[in-house]
């Protein structure tokens, strides 16, 4: 990755460097991470493994050609944007937390520790035991898990894309934090799906192609090709949404108030930001109101959102990442993304 000290002392070079800056900590976060990627360099060297180092920022896919294993160093982020990259779910990616929190820093309110190091959920090991850690990596005693991710299409007027899984969470809302998010959300229910062909038949096109009958919602959408009518609609105003995995459902989903998952889960689950319910909540009850607001995308489901507001972004795994929304775009989410292959810790 690169440290907030070498962003930092770039723009300091051009007179823009924040004056507020701790540049000791700084340094001091920099240096460890830095010690961290030679001592991985020297272990690796010792192992007899063929290896390339590449910046985090210079990544591209061409650098994933004949490789058989993907190693983040740096913190969570680093993960989440090495993962971004394996799209294909074949390659695996171990995790290293270069400059871990140290147990007293966890639990301590005092500000002279530094709060911006990474906690490493999506690491397995860090720079204090990787020697052991990719020992047992490199020799298959490692446990290699599969973790879930988020398949999310956007249909625009003229264009389909879908965007790269993601590990964590994705956010969809207004750029603006103070802007009301506009969006009708509903289900996919693949037409002629659970019921007699010939019944979902309505006539017959003018070159001959059969077209799908009238369904009661009324509209017809499709996503590659294939159509869906969408069932259960629901017109939501909100500051956006949440859509998590079980791996990010302790990261900012619960933040939001979201439930934990196990790990295990093959389900996502979305929780709406501040949801102004139509009518007012005065006749709901509070499992009501959660249960509009909070819920799941099972795994054989699909979600649908049709995007009301002028603009919208969707952020994928942070704010890194992030695809720009227009009027009437048109948004499917599921699980059907290739699982991430992740070395984890045995907890």
């Amino acid at each position: 990755k690169q440290t907030a000290y070498e962003e930092y002392s770039q723009l300091k070079l051009r007179g823009q460097a924040p004056k507020a800056l701790r540049w000791k900590r700084l340094e001091s976060r920099y240096r460890s991470h830095k010690q961290c990627v030679n001592d991985l360099l020297g272990i690796l060297r010792k192992h007899q493994v063929n290896f390339s180092c590449v910046n985090r920022v210079e990544l591209d896919r061409q650098h994933l050609a004949d490789v058989d294993l993907v190693i983040a160093v740096g913190g969570d982020g680093t993960v989440l944007s090495a993962a971004h990259f394996l799209d294909n779910g074949t390659i695996p990616l171990l995790g290293i937390n270069s400059d871990p929190m140290t147990n007293p820093e966890e639990h301590s309110v005092n500000k002279k520790s530094d709060e911006r190091r990474s906690h490493g959920a999506l690491c397995m090991c860090t720079s204090a035991n990787m020697k052991e850690g990719l020992g047992s990596v490199l020799h298959g005693d490692a446990k290699l898990a599969l973790r879930r991710r988020i398949n999310c299409v956007v249909k625009s007027t003229f264009s389909e894309t879908k965007l790269v899984p993601a590990l964590n969470d994705l956010l969809i809302a207004n750029p603006s934090p103070a802007a009301v998010s506009r969006f009708r959300m509903g289900w996919l229910k693949q037409v002629g799906e659970d019921t007699n062909e010939d019944e979902n038949v309505d006539d017959h096109a003018p070159d001959g192609t059969t077209l799908p009958k009238p369904t009661p919602y009324g509209t017809i959408t499709r996503f590659g090709g294939i159509p869906y009518d969408v069932t259960q609609s629901l017109n939501v105003w909100s500051s956006g949404m949440w859509i998590s995995t079980a791996t990010g459902s302790t990261a900012a989903m619960a933040a939001a108030g979201g439930k934990p998952m196990d790990l295990d889960s093959n389900d996502l689950q979305y929780l709406i930001r501040e949801h102004m319910i139509e009518g007012g909540t005065a006749h709901m009850d509070k499992e009501e109101i959660d249960g509009l607001n909070n819920g799941w995308i099972l795994d054989n489901e699909k979600m649908h959102l049709r995007w009301n507001s002028q603009r919208g972004r969707i952020f994928i795994d942070g704010s890194h990442l992030t695809h720009n929304l227009e009027l009437g775009d048109e948004i499917m989410m599921d699980t059907n993304a290739p699982s991430l292959q992740l070395f984890t810790t045995d907890l």
